[in-house]
């Protein structure tokens, strides 16, 4: 499993450089993951993405699905030594995307629980995930 992570980190790292140019008429969702954590982009209203690295949507009312896998400290769980690793779908739905902005989507948890919150280019929280579902890996 710490292999999977390391190596997803990688792609996200070396993926960076080959960003498309964003379009001015669209708006823009960076995904930033917590810490040791992954966060890749899978569905634009319920429809298939095809880069995980990013969205870009045309103004308006959108609906973003993500898969966030993250580990659950063994404090959280009792006293076993190694992290149960959490597989989640977070769902967010924000009404007021605007053209030729930067959004950021970052998600974090709580033990056992993944959040989400959409960011603005003020860094204002403008929108909030909910779970959509999570499995053990």
């Amino acid at each position: 499993m710490r292999t999977m992570l390391a190596a997803s980190a990688l792609l996200a790292l070396t993926g960076c450089a080959g960003l498309p140019a964003p379009d001015p008429t669209q708006a823009w969702v960076d995904l930033a993951p917590g810490h040791d954590d992954t966060l890749h982009a899978v569905e634009v209203d319920e429809r298939a993405w095809d880069d995980t690295r990013y969205f870009q949507v045309s103004p308006g009312n959108h609906q973003l699905t993500v898969r966030y896998l993250f580990a659950v400290d063994p404090s959280n769980i009792g006293p076993t030594s190694e992290p149960l690793w959490r597989d989640c779908q977070l769902n967010l739905k924000f009404k007021d995307f605007n053209a030729g902005e930067k959004y950021r989507l970052q998600a974090g948890s709580i033990g056992f629980r993944p959040w989400a919150k959409l960011y603005d280019e003020q860094q204002k929280v403008v929108g909030s995930g909910v779970p959509a579902g999570c499995q053990r890996t």
